[in-house]
């Protein structure tokens, strides 16, 4: 068996100093002098958190956003509370408000925010100051931005030990800020603690955030988002680390997601908000199977796990959400449900409690899905019909393509050695397929993204497009192929220029290509805004003004400008809810069905791609592991890195066995500076032995029809029931 020296990704059992699940030797949060204040300390039965009947409104120049209108929300001490909904419904704006931290012109305008008998909502600076952090911790979604460029990590997690322990030393924070990086699976504690933020992972960076919010061993966490541009692996890392820290600590927690497959696995009852209150409450098991409000039960039907995975389209909300700027009349929901009644749209349900279940579950809807149905009304909508073509001849290949990045020297030496990005990946899509490219963030999945649409030149290998050599083309001739192959970008807020109105960044290729005149392309515009299904009068506005998801209609309206065969979509939907997510899939599918296009579809969401690629390959490293027919790679993996992946997802079921028969991924992966001679995945593997170590491993197909693996020893078992 070969030495694998991975860091370990949980804590040690014995840390050196006191271990922070010990009361600590002097108060960590105190309330002021006051006689009058009530003490913080209240008894068990009592919530921990208490908000009720909260309204927050935001006043801008030209109107008043009514962001939160009577939300109501108990969290018992030690209780993790799961709050879910579309973007926009008001979940973060709760989580904010807690702890004072609203947006300029944003004010609580109504209700009440206890905590621990406390009302926070009418406390003073002072008091608001004393909570944040040492009270109630609260771990945002992008750590990048809320983390210091300017400041070590060492820096920025004692910092809130010296502010909220006045006794405490700098050597002793700092000392105590190297043992909660180190509890938070921080690999060479000591060393992070003198990098910058930008000089680490995204994973790495969240556990920098997840420390400073605890440094100070608060009663409550708030996550807002904490995982949601993270791979399958380092997000299952990252909740099991915040799970076993909370158990530890005894701590309540807030869970802000719209990942329903991690709200059914890490919290105890769930909220579910729509356009600023909260529509159904409950047990996660109770909700989960047997939700009651009209949305919740349309929510669960957008998921690509529940589809029927025939190729047929997700279920879809209609329309879109109400504007926040005036109180409907009625329910909310009322303009988008199936089910809605003249009593709908004049007068507001009430969340009240369910008889049925003994008051544990509460919704406000006057037509809740009937209790013990089995197959909800909404799903017996007829889906559009399956793509009916197959799959044509090679339309790219990829042959031994590898990509290595120098590494910047020191004053002596021009360089210091390279990264390998890419390591001789050979690939074939087939014209008018979706082909999905899944791994850990690392993986090199963006880099062959970048070298297909030729924004990147391989360092060694072949791509043929269409049976060409790339590398052969003329400076015209490349020009030409661009109008080819286009790229969808992650980022669609950072993908356009904020100065641009709509119709100047969809005419823009056009006039680069020089495709028509003026009055040609202000018709193809108008026909790639029908096509996303955008208003003709979006031109005229800028970027900001669109939502999440209409920007990444934009970004494929851009894509689809120049009529390309070929579409690269770097993770075109990782950061949308599901809701809007299942939108983009479907509209994908349906110019795909419509105009012949070919999709390179990189994504770390196995279930997205499960539901969406015809072909599947599996990076690891820069490797390809494993490519092959969807179905077969999902139901039968043969690497053990593939298995692993898909043993880490978590499956939108609280009744799902979490560790029967499954093997989720552990470990970091390692430096693709310095990989791993032979198998790359050697390291992390539980079957590997010398020869992994000393040859690399040959490409096999032992299940026939396509499916290759990359394994010294392929797994023959049949995968369980539960993949996802």
């Amino acid at each position: 068996m070969t030495d694998r020296n991975e860091p370990p990704l949980t804590p040690p059992d014995e840390p050196q100093d006191r271990p922070l699940n010990e009361p600590p030797n002097e108060p960590l949060f105190q309330p002021p002098k006051e006689p009058q204040d009530r003490p913080l300390h209240q008894p068990p039965h009592e919530p921990l958190l208490s908000i009720q009947d909260l309204r927050v409104d935001i006043t801008g120049r030209d109107r008043t956003v009514h962001a939160l209108d009577g939300v109501s929300l108990d969290v018992a001490p030690g209780e993790t509370l799961g709050v879910v909904g579309e973007s926009g419904s008001g979940k973060t704006m709760t989580a904010l408000s807690v702890l004072g931290l609203l947006p300029p012109g944003g004010a609580i305008t109504g209700g009440r925010v206890l905590f621990a008998g406390r009302d926070l909502a009418a406390a003073p600076a002072p008091v608001l100051q004393d909570v944040r952090g040492a009270g109630v911790g609260m771990v945002f979604q992008d750590p990048l931005t809320s983390l210091n460029p300017t400041m070590t990590i060492g820096t920025q997690v004692a910092e809130p030990l010296l502010l909220h322990r006045p006794g405490t030393g700098r050597r002793k924070a700092r000392a105590r800020a190297e043992e909660m990086l180190r509890l938070v699976g921080m690999p060479q504690p000591a060393e992070r603690m003198k990098a910058y933020p930008h000089q680490l992972s995204g994973g790495m960076r969240q556990r920098v955030a997840i420390a400073m919010a605890l440094v100070c061993e608060p009663r409550l966490l708030i996550a807002d988002e904490p995982t949601t541009a993270l791979d399958v692996t380092t997000q299952a890392q990252i909740l099991e680390l915040v799970d076993d820290l909370r158990r530890r600590l005894g701590m309540a927690m807030i869970l802000v997601t719209h990942d329903l497959g991690v709200i059914a696995h890490r919290v105890d009852r769930v909220a579910v908000m729509y356009a600023g209150t909260v529509v159904e409450e409950g047990d996660v098991r109770d909700l989960f199977a047997r939700p009651r409000h009209r949305y919740t039960e349309a929510l669960f039907a957008a998921l690509p796990e529940r589809a029927a995975g025939d190729g047929t389209d997700l279920r879809t909300i209609p329309g879109l959400p109400p504007s926040l700027t005036v109180r409907p009349a009625g329910c909310r929901f009322a303009p988008r449900c199936a089910f809605a009644t003249a009593t709908c749209h004049e007068r507001e349900p009430e969340l009240s409690d369910d008889e049925l279940r003994g008051g544990a579950h509460r919704f406000a809807c006057f037509h809740p899905v009937p209790y013990g149905d089995d197959a909800p009304e909404t799903a017996r909508v007829s889906p559009p019909p399956a793509r009916t073509t197959e799959p044509g001849g090679a339309l790219l290949e990829l042959d031994g393509v590898t990509k290595e990045f120098p590494l910047p020297g020191g004053p002596f030496a021009r360089r210091r050695g390279t990264v390998s990005a890419v390591g001789g990946v050979r690939l074939t899509v087939r014209k008018g397929e979706t082909y999905g490219l899944v791994g850990e963030s690392g993986c090199g999945k963006t880099t062959l993204g970048r070298i297909v649409a030729g924004l990147e030149e391989p360092t060694s290998g072949t791509v043929r497009f269409d049976g060409r050599d790339l590398a052969g083309l003329s400076r015209a001739e490349r020009r030409a192929h661009r109008r080819r192959v286009q790229l969808m970008f992650q980022d669609s807020t950072a993908a356009m220029d904020p100065r641009m109105r709509v119709a100047d960044i969809l005419r823009e290729p056009l006039v680069i290509q020089r495709v028509g005149g003026r009055a040609d392309q202000e018709r193809l515009i108008a026909e790639l805004l029908d096509a996303v299904g955008l208003p003709r009068g979006a031109v005229r506005r800028y970027p900001h003004e669109f939502s999440g998801g209409q920007r990444q209609r934009l970004g494929l309206a851009r894509a689809l400008a120049l009529s390309p065969d070929l579409v690269v979509a770097d993770e075109p939907v990782s950061a949308l809810d599901v809701s809007v997510q299942a939108q983009i899939l479907n509209l994908m599918r349906d110019l795909q069905r419509e105009r012949g296009l070919t999709y390179l579809f990189v994504s770390h969401d196995l279930a997205v791609i499960r539901h969406l690629a015809d072909t599947v390959g599996v990076m690891y490293l820069g490797k390809l592991v494993e490519s092959g027919p969807a179905a077969r790679v999902y139901a039968r993996p043969l690497h053990p890195y593939t298995r692993g992946l898909l043993d880490t997802v978590h499956t939108p079921d609280p009744e799902a066995a979490a560790g029967a028969g499954r093997t989720p991924l552990t470990g970091e992966t390692p430096s693709a500076a310095r990989p791993p001679s032979g198998c790359r995945f050697r390291t992390r593997c539980p079957l590997a032995q010398d020869v992994c170590a000393a040859v690399e491993p040959p490409v096999t197909t032992p299940n026939g029809a396509g499916h290759q693996v990359a394994c010294h020893f392929p797994l023959a078992a049949p995968r369980l029931a539960s993949a996802v």
